[in-house]
């Protein structure tokens, strides 16, 4: 299914991914514009993210977030009416194109939903190795694949022990940690997390963020976070994305995270980020 049926003109000024450094990057989009029907949600979206580090989104709610990161592997064209323009690229091609794969972009840009979602019917055994199946992968050490993705996720030393058991009978945390080991299961180049944390414990948030930042070593990852300190603790760069009096959402500003909470540019990020609005 191709969905970018909506032309809109760029100017050179238009598009410029945001590069930090000489960072290698991945995934990237250039002058993005997403509509739901005729409403057009966000505008003008020129995000890069640099390998191996953590990218934290960050705004009010009801500015595209989560829309955003829907687009980042084709998850958006299962919404009727969707639409968008601009460019997605994974290794400097448009995931997009009609010659392109979405179950093969799908396993190299995994996602990871604010609702832990593992399939309670399975083991814990075979939900990590569902998404393997699914996308037809080939794989010989089963056991070692369990072994590595869970405790990858931080969960092998809680779950060793009864890996036959449902996927249900695990807590909320725990849960949560199993379908990042899932997705951590085909390997991923990008795994995007939608606000990951939103529904669990201290306990747990923490070692949800100790995942991230431990998978971040070898893969580039997109947090969706409403929890400024959240972004602070685990992301490397952050974006602020922001609607105004109804407007299409917009990237307002982007830089090390760092930047964005000590010296912001903007005067509305320097707002959000120290709990003005929002």
């Amino acid at each position: 299914m191709n969905i970018k049926n909506v032309r809109v003109p760029s100017s050179p000024q238009d598009v410029h991914p945001n590069k930090p450094g000489d960072a290698n990057v991945h995934l990237e989009t250039q002058n993005l514009h997403v509509w739901f029907g005729k409403r057009l949600i966000l505008e003008k979206v020129n995000l890069a993210f640099p390998e191996n580090s953590v990218t934290a989104l960050i705004g009010p709610s009801g500015c595209g977030k989560s829309t955003f990161i829907r687009v980042l592997n084709r998850m958006h064209e299962f919404i009727p009416g969707a639409a968008l323009a601009g460019r997605v690229l994974y290794d400097g091609q448009d995931i997009y194109d009609a010659a392109v794969d979405p179950v093969n972009i799908r396993t190299k840009v995994g996602m990871v939903f604010q609702k832990p979602n593992p399939f309670p019917t399975m083991s814990i055994r075979d939900n990590v190795l569902s998404g393997l199946k699914l996308a037809q992968m080939t794989y010989e050490n089963s056991e070692e694949i369990v072994r590595t993705c869970l405790e990858r996720a931080s969960l092998w030393n809680e779950v060793k022990d009864r890996l036959d058991a449902s996927a249900s009978s695990l807590s909320g945390g725990q849960q949560q940690r199993l379908c990042i080991a899932r997705s951590l299961a085909v390997s991923p180049k990008v795994l995007l997390m939608d606000e990951p944390c939103s529904a669990l414990d201290p306990g747990s948030t923490r070692r949800i963020e100790d995942t991230i930042r431990e998978i971040s070593s070898d893969m580039t990852v997109v947090i969706v976070t409403h929890n400024m300190a959240q972004a602070q603790r685990v992301s490397d760069y952050t974006a602020f994305f922001l609607s105004e009096d109804g407007a299409p959402a917009q990237v307002v500003e982007n830089a090390k995270t760092e930047e964005i909470f000590k010296k912001p540019k903007d005067s509305r990020t320097n707002d959000y980020v120290n709990g003005l609005f929002g």
